[in-house]
């Protein structure tokens, strides 16, 4: 039998989107704190950063997510990336640390509506059959965006990282307009719709879990690693990327053969170990081991719930499973940074990566508890 077509030509055009996207927005979270260091900011308010970012994704996915299946994805896709566009180029003109965190705020603002807005016109151009292998590959975009983003980023410096983001933001634009887009069914603009979907919420709740540990990562790793005098920790995100561009296509066709846990059950066990290893480092080459397993396990999380999230919702209700997938996927991250700058004024950066393990553990609990009850509710479990 012949197989579904995978890369169209609007696929293709969306992948390499999310990958630009996607790097001129993970340029930021690694330089900014040390930028703010410099200004000032305590380990404590660092943490708040990335927290107060994350309130804002969080209240604005779910109306994005509402928008999108009501009246379509072109026109708040590109209004998502343009609000990037001019929101990066306001970090150039305020170097003050209370001014940077209201354009932080912002910043997550539109990163909401753009984001959820890629993930729906992605998800459009899926079929369920091969639809973790073809988020594999959407996602791996991002994901290697998100690993080599944190090195350029640290390498460049903040004046430079800005012109770097606006840059690729101005690709995405372009891109943006050279798509065709989805349009949505006429009932579907008539009927209340709720903002979030609740055959997303069990994904959104484990991925949350896992995502706390890079926020942890992301803000603190280039202060720890200093900490210990270690130089050149910006090829830790290298490796991460490295291990995640090997190993996420094979990780998409064994979910969608074998199931969710195929993806899950190695994460809950790569996870907190490379963080248990990562709070005893004393060496670059530990770090770069601890990045490489982090890189999989994170992964194949993704992999496993992004599409437990979508393949159950129907049709005309992607874009609120998006908004609900990466509600927990930013909530993570965004509640990781704000406990990890407190844990870390506590028990200090290597204590804090220790405590950081519990969490995929607590995810893999909630995946084991509901996984029976939800069996035969998914199509591929």
């Amino acid at each position: 039998m012949n197989k579904i077509k995978l890369w169209t030509w609007n696929f293709l055009i969306i992948t390499i989107i999310n990958f630009f996207m996607f790097f001129a927005f993970q340029l930021f979270p690694s330089a900014l704190p040390p930028y703010l260091k410099s200004l000032g900011a305590s380990d404590n308010l660092l943490g708040w950063l990335q927290g107060l970012m994350t309130v804002a994704i969080l209240f604005v996915r779910p109306f994005a997510g509402l928008v999108l299946d009501r009246y379509g994805r072109k026109g708040i896709f590109i209004a998502g990336i343009i609000g990037m566009f001019l929101v990066t180029l306001a970090y150039r003109f305020f170097p003050v640390v209370g001014i940077i965190f209201f354009i932080r705020f912002v910043h997550g603002i539109v990163w909401g509506i753009a984001n959820t807005a890629c993930s729906t016109v992605a998800t459009d151009n899926i079929e369920k059959s091969r639809f973790s292998e073809a988020m594999g590959y959407f996602s791996l975009a991002s994901s290697i965006a998100m690993a080599v983003a944190p090195a350029v980023a640290l390498s460049l410096g903040m004046q430079n990282n800005i012109l770097l983001a606006l840059g690729f933001l101005a690709i995405t634009i372009i891109l943006a307009f050279l798509m065709k887009y989805q349009k949505p069914q006429m009932e579907q603009t008539k009927k209340r719709m709720l903002p979030y979907a609740k055959e997303s919420i069990l994904p959104s709740a484990i991925m949350l879990l896992f995502t706390i540990t890079f926020g942890a990562i992301v803000t603190f790793i280039a202060l720890y690693a200093a900490q210990k005098s270690i130089k050149g920790i910006g090829i830790f995100f290298t490796v991460y990327a490295v291990a995640m561009l090997v190993t996420r296509p094979f990780l998409g066709k064994l979910i969608d053969s074998k199931g969710f846990s195929a993806g899950i059950w190695p994460s809950v066990i790569m996870v907190p170990a490379s963080l248990i290893l990562l709070s005893m480092s004393n060496n670059l080459a530990v770090f770069l081991i601890c990045g490489a397993i982090y890189g999989i396990g994170i992964g194949a999380a993704q992999a496993s719930l992004q599409t437990m999230a979508i393949v159950n919702t129907p049709k005309d209700r992607t874009g609120a499973a998006n908004a609900t997938f990466f509600t927990g996927f930013d909530g993570g991250i965004g509640m990781g940074a704000v406990l990890a700058g407190f844990i870390s004024t506590i028990l200090g950066y290597s204590g804090m990566f220790a405590i950081m393990a519990i969490f995929p553990i607590l995810a893999g609990i909630l995946y084991f508890v509901t996984s029976k009850r939800k069996q035969g509710q998914s199509t591929l479990s």
